[in-house]
């Protein structure tokens, strides 16, 4: 039986570095049921808390995210949230900010941090902790990137939007997800390089979306424009030839599947 795919969102969190534009990586810990070993992005599956709650919210609406992403808006709603909270837990960046503008410039404190493990634990909603602190989502500081479905042969299945956003100021990310062992910020031409040299394995999703990444000169041209038009769903379909194996998305571009390191 085909599995149905789990809603989830992923944040390619940018910034300029003295080389150019960078993207935070983690490398999931080996030995984890999904992507173990691999080089992702930080993100997570949606919680349904989101689409019953009202979260406190800045920039476009849901409305619109739900025109982007090709959904309705509560489920936009849904992954909103997540690609805020998983930001968060992941990387230590809150994409948030007082109703009268501006964002919060430093969320690593103490009382920051248990409230970040409240959110982990999921003891605590996004909306709880938001309202506790007089903020707002600022979903004006995301950009829809992509949108990825995993074949339906595989056993896990995930139907995961993109987004991208820019490091805030004042904020600084940090390796905090306990499910990665390597946390870095890359030129997406250095990652893919790894990848090529067969030191640093991804997913085709991760892989294809750094290639996009790379031709950007800064964070700025990267986020320019406004929420596009519905996104296309992209799922591969795999493809096993005597060089290898492969992804082949439809529009006929094959990416070769990494293998990855050993123990």
């Amino acid at each position: 039986m085909t599995a149905t795919p789990r809603q989830a969102a992923t944040v390619l969190l940018l910034r300029d570095g003295e080389p150019g534009l960078e993207v935070y990586l983690l490398r999931r810990t080996r030995g984890m049921p999904f992507a173990g070993g691999m080089t992702a992005y930080p993100g997570g599956g949606v919680d349904p808390r989101d689409g019953d709650t009202e979260t406190g919210w800045a920039g476009p609406a849901p409305a619109q995210w739900a025109t982007a992403f090709g959904c309705d808006e509560r489920m936009a709603r849904e992954l909103v949230c997540a690609a805020v909270r998983e930001t968060f837990e992941e990387a230590g960046v809150l994409l948030a900010g007082l109703p009268d503008g501006g964002v919060v410039p430093d969320v690593s404190g103490d009382d920051w941090e248990r409230q970040r493990q409240g959110l982990l634990s999921r003891e605590l909603s996004l909306a709880e902790l938001l309202a506790d602190r007089g903020l707002v989502l600022r979903s004006d500081l995301l950009r829809p990137f992509a949108h990825w479905i995993t074949p339906p042969v595989e056993p896990r299945r995930y139907d995961t939007k993109f987004f991208a956003a820019a490091l805030p100021v004042g904020q600084e990310a940090r390796d905090v997800s306990g499910e990665a062992d390597e946390a870095a910020w890359l030129r997406p031409a250095d990652a893919l390089a790894e990848l090529a040299a067969g030191t640093r394995p991804m997913l085709p999703p991760t892989s294809h979306t750094l290639g996009q990444l790379a031709g950007f000169a800064d964070v700025a041209a990267a986020l320019a424009g406004s929420p596009p038009q519905p996104m296309h769903p992209i799922s591969p379909r795999f493809e096993e030839t005597p060089d290898g194996r492969w992804a082949v998305l439809p529009d006929g571009t094959r990416i070769r599947l990494a293998v990855p390191l050993p123990s």
